[in-house]
């Protein structure tokens, strides 16, 4: 997921791999509920007898098939093409469906890691991570991060080890 094996680097292993929490799919699965029940009901009412209704059925399968790709198909895709890999030397974040962004921020260069999560968030155990770098951004917020407690502890002890110098457990 987002970062092959053979792009890691001598000695370098996966920690964890992951996508953004599920959560943000609820809102593109309740449209695509209501486009489809939403296109049944426009076939349903619209009446064989009318000289139309062809064009009408045609018409709202068009509308359905635009809504969906836009609301349903296309949020999905961003979720799925977003990735975040947890190595040993480095943090990665890939974003992109037909354009690919990959962000990498060394664990040398953090200098802390933080977690927030509201209520709601934290019955789903998922929440936003920032993460401050000695670079020029400065400061990187991730959102809706999945197992964010334990995301958070990997990458906190990953940077405990580069620094103390006991990368991959030497």
């Amino acid at each position: 997921m987002t970062l092959p094996d053979h792009h890691l680097t001598t000695g370098e292993k996966r920690i964890r791999s992951f996508h953004p929490h599920w959560k943000r799919m609820v809102v593109p699965f309740i449209a695509l509920v209501l486009i489809v029940l939403a296109f049944g009901a426009a076939l349903f009412f619209i009446p064989s007898t009318w000289q139309y209704a062809f064009y009408g059925r045609v018409a709202a399968g068009v509308i359905a098939v635009l809504l969906l790709t836009v609301w349903s198909f296309v949020p999905y895709l961003q979720w799925r093409n977003t990735g975040y890999v947890l190595t040993s030397h480095r943090f990665t974040i890939s974003t992109g469906v037909l354009n690919k962004s990959t962000d990498e921020i060394p664990l040398t260069k953090v200098n802390s890691v933080s977690s927030d999560q509201a209520f709601f968030e934290r019955i789903l155990g998922c929440g936003t991570l920032t993460v401050e770098s000695a670079s020029d951004e400065g400061q990187l917020v991730l959102r809706d991060i999945p197992r964010i407690q334990d995301v958070r502890a990997d990458l906190f002890r990953a940077v405990e080890d580069i620094s103390d110098g006991q990368v991959d457990g030497q």
